[in-house]
């Protein structure tokens, strides 16, 4: 099979497509045809040498697929919603997504939601399930004891994760905020669902979204910066606030008031998803499927691609994501 190759670590270019043997599929896995590979920013970590394989993942990079099941452990008990081959399927991985077979554990396989097309649906499992895991789970936006609608500030709108975050808590009710660096940008959070994007070249995140609560500061942060935000977001964030860590774009240092953090009940978390186990990521899986895929076939929520690449063109496309130039996801189509 073709697959894209990280072939010493650098720049985009040494992507390279290649050739590797056909993936076998273990007990409790599925063999997929790959139709479009999503692109991630963990991926481009993974070029530059800084973001570890797992032991046992293929050293492929690519985090989420979709496509056909051609084969697999189909009787396994895992195998939730009865898929057979020949379904349509989109899935999240360890690792190997950028190929045109790949294998996936059927608890991270979820059925393609009805509507959107192969290239959308291989752009949903890796932002949908680190936001679901991260703001509804972790620090359990709407679910912590207070009022049903919480108000949400998204680092980063117009990232991958940043768009699902978006759409997915306004969906579910919340009001929303969200950071990014231009007007169109900001403008473009907006018509995702943010009543206000806030532009962090030239204004303060921390007191316009002060200010648009009533004084009160956003209930949950989603963080994909770190490093001199933290101690920004613990000045502006509400009282029993609670800041969700999922990246260090801004670097892995930072200094904080912890008297703020006692006094006012802040709650500061992290994760990363890869590490974790298939009983983790299915039981997302299960969650995703129950509440947030009715909203993508309701057409509440939209896949928002900014642009395809084919697989051949796995540099450019790892070019554009280090530019920040996206307005949401970035494919890979075999």
């Amino acid at each position: 099979m073709r697959a894209v190759e990280i072939t010493k670590y650098g720049p985009p270019e040494v992507l390279v497509l290649g050739e590797r043997p056909m993936p076998e599929p273990k007990a409790g896995e599925v063999l997929i045809k790959v139709s479009a590979s999503g692109i991630n920013r963990p991926d481009v970590f993974q070029r530059t040498g800084n973001y570890p394989v797992p032991p046992g993942a293929s050293d492929i990079p690519g985090l989420e697929v979709a496509g056909e099941i051609v084969s697999g452990d189909l009787g396994h008990a895992d195998n939730l919603w009865g898929l057979k081959v020949g379904d349509k399927v989109c899935a999240l991985v360890q690792g190997g997504g950028y190929a045109e077979y790949c294998t996936a554990p059927l608890g991270q396989t979820l059925p393609a939601p009805k509507g959107p097309s192969d290239v959308e649906a291989a752009s949903l499992p890796e932002t949908f399930f680190t936001v679901w895991s991260n703001v509804f789970d972790r620090v359990r936006l709407g679910q912590n004891g207070a009022a049903p609608q919480e108000t949400l500030l998204v680092q980063g709108g117009t990232s991958g994760i940043g768009v699902t975050a978006i759409q997915l808590a306004r969906a579910l009710g919340h009001r929303v905020f969200a950071t990014a660096g231009s007007e169109d940008k900001c403008r473009a959070c907006e018509k995702l669902g943010a009543e206000r994007g806030i532009n962090y070249r030239d204004e303060d995140f921390g007191k316009v979204v002060r200010e648009l609560t009533g004084g009160k500061g956003p209930d949950v942060i989603l963080d994909m910066v770190g490093g001199a935000y933290l101690p920004r977001e613990i000045d502006c964030v509400a009282d029993d606030g609670r800041i969700a860590i999922i990246a260090l774009l801004g670097g892995s240092k930072a200094e904080l008031d912890l008297v703020q953090v006692l006094r006012r009940r802040l709650t500061v978390t992290g994760s990363t998803l890869r590490p974790r186990s298939v009983a983790f990521k299915a039981a997302i899986a299960a969650q995703l499927k129950d509440k947030v895929w009715p909203l993508l076939e309701g057409g509440k929520i939209e896949p928002v691609i900014h642009q395809v690449f084919p697989a051949a063109q796995a540099a450019e496309s790892h070019a554009m994501m280090e530019s920040s130039q996206h307005i949401g996801k970035l494919v890979l189509q075999w």
